[in-house]
């Protein structure tokens, strides 16, 4: 398949490892993150790390959206579907995310709740539309790249004169959250934490370009090469970054040219502005309060608002003790250094987000990653 096959080659893929070693100075250690939930994935499927030389180390970031979420808006979710009459709708993957005292949509709705899955936004509108008797709410999730699928389904509900149509809005931002793990005590003073470059977002970057990192760039001077997801994306994107690291240069380079263009998606993102607003801070699991890093509706779109329309709980309930997924967020800690990992914390019964979604470091470790554990062990 056209873009997909020719960069899963592994021949080419130990070229570039290759090249990677051939490049980096064995005397320094280069510490990367990959800030998206998409490149962990992809590191941990295809044994990317395996590829790279010891020296050349990857830091998973926190770019799982539905890892980021706090407990208190999942809480506020299942607080919500337990309305009555509202029908809550969202992605799959937040069905079985774990709230305080371990309930989840998935067990709200066993409890008699109304809570379904959709794949797109337009699946609530048709749901809402077909059911006048019910309030649907969507339960909007996600980072830049669904952010403009949420604004075209309020949207459409406004043309299509639905009132009983509303969206939970949740959708944060990556650059405030790059900023708040480079101003971290962990990176900042302590030193706990070493970064010494980012690989880009993919899908994010689709809509927002690679204009935005410029900033973390030339101000926190960290290289940053925005890559794709397959496996020689982030091969590449790292060759890049270590040249970049070798020469002292702090650059935002595009990988991902084939998809991501300097300004992004212009359409996009005047959809999003005409309707959303920041909100003046918004916590992030691991993170903590972090200060305009989210959006809401504009007072226009109050109507679609279900913020507005309910009294939501804005509760902050502390994470479960044992779970490690905030640290395993900030790339303080890995998904192993957890006790739960594997044990009480599996994907069929996850204490905490990053073991729930995909994208999330303790899923895909547990998926992949672990097996090459028990293989350097014998």
């Amino acid at each position: 398949m056209k873009y997909i096959d020719e960069f899963r080659d592994g021949e080419v893929a130990q070229s570039i490892a290759a090249a990677i070693k051939a490049e980096a100075d064995a005397n320094a250690t280069y510490h990367i993150m990959e800030f998206c939930g998409g490149h962990t994935h992809a590191i941990s499927r295809y044994g990317l790390e395996d590829l790279l030389p010891a020296n050349v180390r990857m830091i998973h970031g926190p770019g799982c959206p539905v890892c980021v979420l706090p407990v208190g808006r999942i809480d506020a979710a299942i607080w919500l579907a337990k309305q009555p009459g509202v029908t809550l709708v969202t992605y799959g993957d937040m069905l079985r995310v774990p709230g305080s005292r371990r309930l989840s949509l998935l067990k709200a709705k066993a409890e008699g709740a109304d809570v379904r899955m959709v794949y797109s936004t337009l699946d609530a509108i048709k749901l809402a539309s077909a059911n006048p008797e019910r309030q649907v709410v969507f339960f909007a999730i996600g980072f830049e790249t669904t952010t403009p699928p949420t604004a075209v389904a309020i949207k459409q509900a406004q043309a299509l004169g639905l009132k009983n149509f509303s969206v939970f809005c949740n959708h944060v931002l990556t650059p405030s959250a790059i900023t708040q793990i480079l101003d971290s005590p962990e990176v900042r003073e302590l030193g706990t934490v070493k970064l010494d470059a980012f690989i880009g977002p993919a899908h994010v970057s689709t809509i927002i370009g690679s204009r935005p990192y410029e900033y973390f760039a030339e101000e926190y001077q960290r290289p940053v090469v925005i890559a794709g997801f397959e496996p020689l994306d982030v091969m590449q994107a790292v060759r890049m970054l270590v040249r970049q690291i070798n020469d002292g240069r702090f650059e935002v380079e595009n990988e991902f040219a084939r998809a991501v263009t300097r300004d992004g998606n212009e359409k996009a993102k005047s959809l999003v502005a005409d309707m959303f607003e920041l909100r003046r801070v918004f916590e992030w699991r691991g993170l903590g309060a972090v200060p305009y890093s989210a959006l809401r509706l504009k007072e226009p779109y109050a109507a679609w608002d279900a913020e507005r329309r309910w009294d939501v709980p804005q509760d902050s309930p502390p994470d479960n003790k044992a779970c490690e997924c905030g640290a395993i967020l900030r790339g303080v800690k890995k998904p192993t250094d957890c006790k739960l990992f594997g044990t009480v914390c599996t994907p069929e019964n996850p204490m905490g987000s990053c073991m729930v979604s995909a994208e999330g470091a303790c899923a895909a470790h547990w998926t992949y990653g672990r097996f090459r554990d028990l293989e350097r062990s014998e």
